[in-house]
């Protein structure tokens, strides 16, 4: 079994406290969090040790392997302490906030033969995982149209919003990444737009709740995301893949499938409530890549190379927001490659 740690205990810690406590190849041996009384309250949870120094989740003796969960300003920092130890880890994106930041923290990993698997836990939606295959095996033909979409039910609360680096950086990145991962290409330039209408107050920040992002690939196809924070009907994600040979798609998702059927109706189910309730499987699913690949020594994807471009293509949208211009999209090659 590989003794993990886990560093960082909010939300989508906790989430990840559970998925660490029920896996059967994982010994969940310590959680460390800068909130004391949060790590604690996970650790009586679900069975296992809380530590008051960061130092113990990356003590080698002690643990295989750490999961950062961390706050977004401690990724890089967390990140070194793995590499340094010899620890392999799992990290929620981003790798850091600035993207050049993001490039010296892959150097110095790189450097040190760190193992780092970035949690993109979206590619291991059963349903986008059959959709990359069945493009991969050339079921739609030659990709010409790819369309996503990404709609939140409720705007975040303005304290998230002015730390969150914007919609790009934050949802639509996810999106990003998945692009990347059907397409089996790398986009080469982004177009961006958006409005703030469902809170207007976003604008302060520099942040839209509403947009639309359109990407070139090197082929010419093209992919368009609408990523929306406000849709007041429940949490609507889904992709379409339209090609030269057909169109595949993973469709909405709804909280069940038994409709009633009146004389001038149909009452069916929803969309489910939250972003949560739709990917809550992934993570589980993520988690258990990520063991697999720590026990055959089999290399981990997504990648931090994965990290950086979908920050890359996030950078190039944010700017594209503000300049109202298509922009190229610049792939960063960490100085240690």
């Amino acid at each position: 079994m590989q003794r993990m740690a886990l560093v960082g205990a909010g939300f989508i810690g906790s989430v990840h406290a559970g998925n660490l406590a029920a896996h059967p190849g994982v010994d969940f041996a310590l959680v460390y969090d800068v909130d004391p009384d949060r790590a604690q309250a996970v650790a009586t949870r679900y069975g296992t040790v809380a530590t008051t120094t960061i130092e113990d989740a990356f003590d080698p003796e002690r643990i295989d392997a750490v999961f950062i969960a961390s706050s977004t300003d401690s990724h890089a920092d967390n990140l070194r302490r793995a590499a340094d130890a010899g620890l392999a880890a799992l990290c929620e994106k981003p790798i850091d906030k600035d993207l050049m930041a993001a490039i010296d923290v892959v150097d110095y990993v790189t450097a040190r033969d760190g193992r780092v698997m970035m949690a993109f836990n979206r590619r291991f939606d059963r349903d986008y995982g059959a959709l990359q295959r069945a493009v991969a095996a050339g079921d739609v033909g030659d990709v010409e149209l790819i369309q996503m979409t990404s709609r939140g039910p409720v705007v975040p609360p303005l304290d998230y919003i002015k730390v969150s680096g914007g919609i790009m950086r934050d949802s639509a990145v996810h999106f990003f990444d998945l692009t990347r991962f059907i397409a089996g290409a790398d986009p080469v330039e982004v177009f961006a737009s958006g409005s703030a209408l469902a809170d207007p107050r976003i604008a302060q920040y520099d942040d839209v709740d509403t947009s639309a992002a359109i990407l070139k690939l090197p082929s010419g196809a093209i992919v368009q995301i609408d990523s929306v924070r406000r849709t007041a009907y429940g949490y609507d994600e889904r992709i379409e893949v339209m090609g030269s040979g057909g169109l595949i798609e993973a469709g909405r998702h709804v909280t069940g499938t038994v409709s009633r059927y009146g004389a001038n109706s149909v009452v069916a189910n929803g969309m489910p409530a939250g972003w949560f309730e739709r990917v809550q499987p992934t993570y589980a699913a993520t988690l258990d890549i990520f063991v697999t690949s720590v026990e055959t020594g089999s290399p981990f994807s997504p990648s931090l190379t994965d990290g950086l471009k979908a920050q890359a293509i996030a950078e190039a949208a944010t700017r594209s927001l503000t300049s109202g211009r298509s922009e190229t999209i610049s792939y960063p090659t960490p100085r240690a490659e």
